[in-house]
């Protein structure tokens, strides 16, 4: 098993070293193999005495690459690694994603560059993990998403130039056009774009993209600045709609209180052991979505503040009593 274990290590580092663009440092490469520096080392040495190893230095620490393709062996996909990407595109597409198009694509690309006979020696193992593994696709909207919007979004985004559409806002009775800088793409039950209006001070805003309509590249330059950051951008609420943040606090009760150790409510929580309670503290905004959240918890993760999230709660628990009258 130890020896097996050695093996993938080099394998993986070798896989690792030969899709680097820049090159690894040592301890990249110790992360790679989740290892230390220096079974990095060792391994660095075995791998030069069988490949070219580039070696270049970047402020000062060492970079090592394998230049050119790698053999077919080792880019070659597995067949877990197929069947993972078609349970992939199959749920994306029962989802309606946005990028069920792409992923079913992709995976046919990938499959016809497999030899003939590494097909036939695959499709025994692989029918088995096709038919025997799901995504769950939860309860939510069925949206169809157009391919072709998706491309000039994405168009937009690789051109640095703006994205010109029609847009039928919630409870418009007719679309209008908008020309936004595109700064990102966020993909769910519904897909939204991240658009800013260029030269005004608004905040970002975003766009269902099933209510886009005549998407085209616009001839105005605008692209997402280098300090733009998506992620952080998404983390200041709990779900897509924006609204001013909140210190949120929840304490969890004693009998979840290991379910909520292993639970992310936000991406940026805080967890506190109190006695046998836990606290349980983020800044978000999306009161909405946090208290029909918290419906799921059946009063075992209770609302400590703030009290904008209490009334929230009391107003969507008044809400959901209609559906028992």
């Amino acid at each position: 098993m130890a020896r097996n274990a050695k093996l993938d290590r080099l394998l993986t580092l070798v896989k690792a070293l030969g899709e680097s663009a820049e090159g690894l440092t040592l301890d990249e490469m110790a992360e790679v193999i989740d290892a230390n520096r220096r079974t990095a080392e060792r391994l660095r040495d075995l791998i030069l005495v069988h490949f070219d190893l580039e070696e270049s230095v970047d402020d000062r620490h060492k970079r090592f690459r394998i230049p050119g393709a790698l053999p077919s062996p080792f880019t070659q996909p597995n067949v877990a690694e197929i069947a993972a990407l078609q349970s992939l595109a199959d749920t994306a597409r029962k989802a309606g994603s946005a990028q069920a198009t792409l992923l079913e694509s992709l995976l046919g690309k990938v499959q016809a560059g497999l030899r003939r006979e590494v097909k036939s020696r695959m499709a025994p193992d692989l029918d088995p993990l096709v038919r025997l593994q799901r995504h769950h696709v939860p309860a939510g909207p069925m949206i169809e998403h157009a391919p072709e919007t998706v491309a000039q979004v994405q168009g937009a985004m690789m051109a640095g130039m703006c994205l010109e559409f029609d847009y039928l806002a919630d409870g418009a009775a007719e679309p209008k056009w908008r020309r936004v800088i595109p700064l990102g793409l966020i993909h769910g039950p519904a897909t939204y774009l991240i658009g800013k209006i260029p030269g005004r001070d608004l905040e970002p805003a975003p766009y269902r993209l099933d209510r886009i309509t005549e998407a085209r590249v616009s001839n105005q330059a605008g692209a997402a600045g280098e300090d733009w950051d998506l992620d952080q951008w998404m983390s200041a609420s709990f779900g897509i709609w924006r609204e001013e943040g909140h210190e949120i606090v929840l304490r969890v009760a004693p009998e979840s209180a290991e379910r909520a150790r292993k639970w992310r409510f936000h991406p940026r929580q805080v967890i506190e052991q109190d006695g046998e309670e836990l606290v349980v503290r983020f800044y978000s905004g999306g009161l909405r979505e946090i208290a029909e959240h918290l419906f799921t918890w059946g009063g075992e993760a209770r609302i400590e503040g703030p009290e904008e999230l209490r009334e929230m709660m009391r107003e969507r628990l008044s809400v959901a009593a209609r559906a028992v009258v």
